[in-house]
């Protein structure tokens, strides 16, 4: 009897053991690998850094959402064929492959494409976007990865000769919720020209549209899409001197720390083995 108690104290300690280890996605322990089919808790991910680094929450499970306006090249872009190319869509998709994701583009106004990341409807925005102190206060920001400057575009022969000048411009082009929209329609008291001096459009091009058409005297935007733009449109060039000098960051709704965090270490990781260098290169030559 003695004996046969042992065994069942035994076999309880066994069973109390595997139920201990079972893993915290749902697989049973010991599994390295999901049968196919199987399917892990809805949304949440864990990026393959080798390490046991906390789990992140993306809004569609196995896949990395990144909110973004495809009008800002070289950044970002459409392709002929309905696609997307330029700095941060090949840097986002590095990023997603390096936690085991598929990146997906969603296209949108500048605006939205903020309000996206910050509401939680993406994951990230990507889209050359500025930190400042506004958006700091309703979103997080990964480290930079790029430094942006603001410049201005007029026409050959304009008045408008450095940026002074503009305070005496009729009117400025800006795209839609950029922060060279926000410093121009600031209150002259604050730096800027008033929002009377400045109309926004939903796109850069639009506005250097505008700038041909003579609706408006000239166009602060940054200066890698403003390099674009006057290469593509005669009779228009970038003033000398600079508008604003800023960082580029990818956004992320408050609280969302572990997606950013994964996100910061595995830009890291592109920058180290050089793979963020050589996608900028692909696209900005040196001068």
């Amino acid at each position: 009897m003695k004996k046969m108690l042992t065994l069942l104290l035994a076999l309880a300690m066994v069973l109390s053991l595997a139920a201990c280890g079972g893993d915290k996605s749902g697989q049973n322990a010991g599994d390295s690998t999901p049968a196919a089919g199987d399917s892990q808790n809805s949304g949440t991910e864990t990026p393959d850094t080798g390490t046991d680094a906390p789990a992140f929450t993306t809004v569609e499970e196995g896949k990395l959402h990144m909110s973004t306006n495809a009008a800002f090249p070289p950044y970002e872009m459409t392709t002929d064929d309905g696609g997307f190319e330029g700095i941060d869509v090949e840097v986002a998709q590095a990023i997603a492959g390096k936690l085991g994701l598929e990146l997906v583009v969603d296209d949108m106004g500048f605006d939205a494409a903020l309000l996206a990341a910050q509401n939680g409807q993406s994951d990230m925005v990507m889209a050359g976007v500025t930190v400042n102190e506004e958006r700091l206060a309703v979103m997080d920001f990964s480290d930079s990865y790029a430094t942006g400057v603001q410049v201005v575009i007029v026409k050959e022969g304009s008045p408008i000769a450095t940026v002074d000048d503009l305070a005496n411009a009729q009117m400025i082009g800006c795209q839609k919720a950029t922060t060279g929209y926000i410093y121009c329609s600031d209150d002259p008291e604050n730096g800027g020209y008033g929002e009377d001096h400045v109309t926004a459009y939903e796109t850069g091009a639009l506005a250097v549209q505008a700038l041909v058409n003579g609706q408006v005297d000239a166009v602060v935007i940054d200066n890698e899409p403003a390099k674009s733009f006057v290469a593509a449109n005669e009779g228009l060039k970038i003033l000398d001197t600079e508008f604003a000098v800023e960082d580029y960051a990818i956004g992320f709704a408050k609280g969302n720390s572990a997606l950013l965090d994964a996100v910061n270490a595995a830009m890291a990781d592109l920058k180290a083995d050089g793979t963020f260098q050589g996608i900028v290169d692909k696209y900005i030559t040196a001068e």
